[in-house]
């Protein structure tokens, strides 16, 4: 009984995947999850302030004390702006909320009329939120015992019960898209190793030719599979898909591309079909838990909001937030188009320079 469970043991040991994927993945993703949740070393669950645009219509000694008594909390930040520009910032997915200081807030202290005070918010930002309805509110009821503020949401009017619905399913289609294409990418390293690429080099074919036939295939899979589980989300789960079409198809173009490009970049760096293995399942799933993928990235540190910006998750979940959840125009939506672009741009120049020193042998 022991030589055998000797024998599994060595065997175990030595597949380098299994090890990876027994130990070291979860040690990084617990790491990750840990310092999220604010339970990882000095961390003590904070964040950096929230940002909270304030419009002062009102221009008197009692709003500019309340402005000077928000400012004061530690866990707000004041940032001045005018009323349309706040609202304007709020929707496009800037900030979380926006004061607004109506015209009358003094007399309206004074007299005791019903506060012309306005607090708009993203309902998608529910930390933030939190974080503001219990330090502000309660300030503001201790301090100076106001009536009540009034609270407007204005961002995702027609998807009210369907934020989580647009989080899962964004999330999970780019996570699962960056699985598909690195699982392409892969298997040229393995056609690389059983004899294939080297047979189909002696042929008439281009070098070239085998290398982008496999990266039209990843791209047009990611297609495929990324317009599939939105139909899925329509069809099953009611996901409203009266959204800015132009928009929904540019996204859809994009977002496959960049994740098909970043997938074969992957295979790229490898040399082997099992290091290609290992390297893609700890850097996808390492990115989609700072992207977004994973982890609602509203109640990330401020650190890990920044690196996520790095990750192709973070641009595409944000784009279909714009789409589904914000309602944006596509000439809102066009900036996070353009960088998923430019991201499979780089990611297809890189692969095919390392597939043809690495794999390809072209010259």
């Amino acid at each position: 009984m022991f030589k055998l469970f000797r024998k599994d043991l060595m065997l175990f040991l030595h597949d380098q995947r299994s090890v990876i994927l027994t130990f070291l993945l979860p040690v990084i993703l617990i790491t990750l999850f840990a310092f999220a949740y604010g339970s990882f070393g000095a961390y003590d669950g904070r964040s950096e302030p929230v940002k909270l645009l304030v419009a002062d219509l009102d221009k008197t000694t009692f709003s500019k004390e309340i402005i000077y008594m928000i400012d004061s909390l530690e866990d707000i930040q004041i940032i001045v702006s005018d009323t349309k520009q706040s609202r304007e910032l709020v929707i496009k997915g800037k900030y979380a909320c926006a004061l607004i200081i109506n015209k009358g807030f003094q007399d309206s202290i004074e007299y005791g009329d019903a506060m012309p005070i306005e607090l708009v918010y993203d309902r998608s930002r529910e930390m933030e939120i939190g974080i503001i309805h219990q330090d502000l509110i309660t300030t503001l009821n201790k301090d100076i015992n106001t009536p009540g503020i009034k609270w407007t949401s204005v961002v995702g009017e027609k998807n009210d019960t369907k934020l989580g619905l647009i989080q899962a399913v964004a999330g999970t289609a780019i996570l699962m898209l960056l699985f598909s294409v690195a699982g392409v990418g892969t298997s040229i390293l393995e056609e690389k190793e059983n004899g294939t690429i080297n047979r189909l080099l002696y042929s008439p074919l281009k070098g070239s030719t085998i290398l982008y036939s496999k990266m039209l295939f990843a791209f047009f899979i990611s297609i495929l599979q990324l317009t599939a589980m939105f139909l899925f989300a329509w069809l099953i789960l009611n996901m409203d898909m009266s959204i800015n079409i132009p928009g929904f198809i540019l996204m859809i173009i994009a977002t496959s591309f960049a994740v098909s490009s970043l997938g074969i970049f992957l295979a790229a760096i490898a040399r082997t079909r099992q290091q290609a293995q290992n390297l893609s399942t700890i850097i996808i799933l390492v990115m989609s838990a700072v992207g977004g993928s994973m982890i609602p990235l509203f109640i990330m540190p401020a650190i890990l909001q920044k690196i996520a910006f790095l990750s192709v998750n973070y641009w595409g979940i944000q784009g279909f937030y714009d789409l589904f959840w914000r309602g944006l125009p596509l000439e809102e939506i066009l900036p996070k188009i353009l960088i998923l672009i430019s991201i499979g741009i780089v990611m297809t120049l890189a692969s095919i320079k390392l597939f043809k020193k690495r794999i390809m042998k072209l010259n």
